[in-house]
């Protein structure tokens, strides 16, 4: 099941487990739209894959008897924090920017 990073990767945004504007990669690095946007342009900088919109986690158990939702599965605490620079970042989209993400 998916962690729910608690922000973005990037700047630092706070992005709760009912946020809209969560990215992931397949690797679950974790960013908000608008840096996915403007910064990255659907590179992750540590995979070079694209992003799809994160899921949202219901907040309770829609089946009764099973242990799902938030209140047994929360979402992590934990903040991450890309390794990267801005100028790493930037070569690293420069690279590979001109394939689509199937492609890289």
């Amino acid at each position: 099941m998916l962690e729910l990073r608690p922000n973005c990767e990037l700047c630092d945004k706070d992005l709760p487990p009912d946020a809209l504007d969560a990215c992931i990669c397949s690797y679950e690095c974790t960013y908000c739209a608008d840096c996915v946007e403007t910064v990255l342009h659907n590179i992750c900088p540590t995979c070079g894959g694209g992003f799809a919109p994160r899921p949202v986690r219901p907040r309770r158990s829609w089946r009764e008897g099973l242990n799902l939702g938030l209140a047994y599965h929360p979402a992590s605490q934990k903040r991450r924090y890309c390794q990267f620079t801005g100028g790493e970042i930037e070569a690293h989209v420069a690279r590979i920017r001109h394939l689509k993400p199937e492609e890289r």
